[in-house]
């Protein structure tokens, strides 16, 4: 159904690498592409025009890079998606991504099944987040990551953080503390400002780095 197709906008400076993905993504049957970017600047504008479901972003482009726009986007509080696109030696750059507000990352070697798989779990509201990545969030700026917030948390609001960092959905988070998805949504917000945070992206890290993970 028309209402179930997952948008998706393709941002690379490489037009191989966008037809592709292009190519690959349109035999989706819930993944349709809307449109592409050859840099940064022309991805905030693209993802202005056409707000996209999900943008595939990649990292290192000339002018306005993946990071920056995703910052300019998040400026102009764009509700898209954002699945970085990186390879295994710019691991550096995975972690400012998520801080600037990037909902996950696949590496540019993926295999086309679990790069769909990526794009339909971001538009969930999961959060794709390696171990090695967790490990890095946890060795930096620990003296700004918001130490002594949490204890404004009730404890069911820490069971929804909880399952945030697990990469679990309002629904799912619902259904798992049998209650509304409404009453959820409450929480989530709740969470977001006692916090001080600006999505659940970085609720999910918050929880990361003080334990409420398994």
């Amino acid at each position: 159904m028309a209402d179930k197709t997952i948008h998706v906008l393709l941002v690379d400076d490489h037009q191989v690498v966008r037809r592709g993905l292009r190519t690959f993504l349109e035999v989706q049957d819930d993944i349709e592409v809307v449109g592409e970017a050859a840099d940064g600047a022309e991805g905030v504008a693209r993802a202005e025009e056409l707000k996209p479901d999900v943008v595939l972003m990649d990292v290192k482009m000339p002018g306005m890079d993946g990071i920056d726009a995703l910052r300019k986007m998040r400026e102009l509080a764009n509700p898209a998606k954002v699945l970085i696109v990186t390879s295994f030696t710019e691991q550096r750059t995975v972690v400012p991504a998520l801080r600037a507000g990037a909902s996950g990352y696949v590496y540019k070697d993926v295999d086309p099944e679990a790069l769909a798989g990526a794009i339909r779990s971001v538009h969930a509201g999961h959060v794709l987040l390696q171990p090695e990545v967790a490990g890095a969030l946890l060795s930096q700026d620990e003296q700004s990551s918001g130490t002594g917030r949490g204890t404004n948390l009730t404890e069911r609001e820490r069971e929804v953080l909880g399952l945030i960092a697990d990469g679990r959905s309002n629904r799912e988070i619902a259904r798992a503390l049998v209650l509304s998805e409404k009453t959820v949504k409450t929480h989530v917000s709740n969470i977001l400002m006692k916090l001080d945070l600006a999505d659940r992206t970085q609720a999910a890290l918050w929880a990361v780095r003080h334990g409420l993970t398994d």
